[in-house]
């Protein structure tokens, strides 16, 4: 296996090709959407002491999940720095970035803020921010073949992303004073 790909005319490595780079993509969105969704359904289960406490406990300390992200995303950065992996293992390696990604944002609020309740608005802003970037890099086209009516599909889904966003905020503030103070009482009596 070889370290490192051979430079082009410029010096740089050589990007991978498009279809490559959309799969890989579309492996790191699909798991990293899963493992938010996981998290987050584990967690309300736990809290809500509807399964077992689950969360790993180090001298007293709670191990919150967002580490086992960022020893995920250190892994997987050493592989593809120290390897270059094809294939199936390639793909393997965007689906744990993926996990790793998942893991590490969901808990976005509390390494933002140093703690706090693990449902911080700022877990699911990053979450979106996260993921429609993966999307983008999913399903876009190169950025040199960009024509007229990418320009003009870009402008749309930029307003219409704009619109839904502030909707989506004030959905969010009418649906966090519903649930967010029973989401709290639960986080307050959780095991452990």
């Amino acid at each position: 296996m070889s370290i490192a790909q051979p430079p082009d005319e410029t010096g740089l490595h050589r990007p991978r090709p498009p279809e490559v780079a959309y799969r890989l993509a579309r492996w790191a969105l699909a798991a990293f959407i899963v493992t938010f969704i996981t998290a987050r359904i584990l967690v309300i289960l736990i809290m809500s002491r509807k399964i077992p406490d689950l969360y790993m406990h180090v001298g007293g300390t709670h191990v919150h999940h967002l580490n086992y992200g960022i020893f995920m995303l250190c892994g997987v950065g050493a592989y593809l720095l120290f390897f270059q992996p094809r294939g199936h293992w390639l793909s393997a390696a965007a689906a744990v970035y993926g996990v790793g990604l998942g893991l590490t944002f969901d808990e976005f609020g509390m390494w933002l803020h140093l703690g706090g309740s693990y449902w911080q608005r700022g877990s699911f802003d990053a979450v979106v921010v996260v993921a429609a970037l993966l999307g983008l890099v999913a399903v876009a086209p190169e950025f040199k073949k960009f024509g007229p009516g990418h320009w003009t599909a870009t402008i749309g889904v930029a307003a219409l992303t704009l619109v839904f966003g502030v909707l989506l905020v004030h959905s969010i503030r009418r649906f966090g004073n519903k649930i967010m103070p029973r989401l709290q009482q639960i986080e307050q009596t959780e095991p452990g």
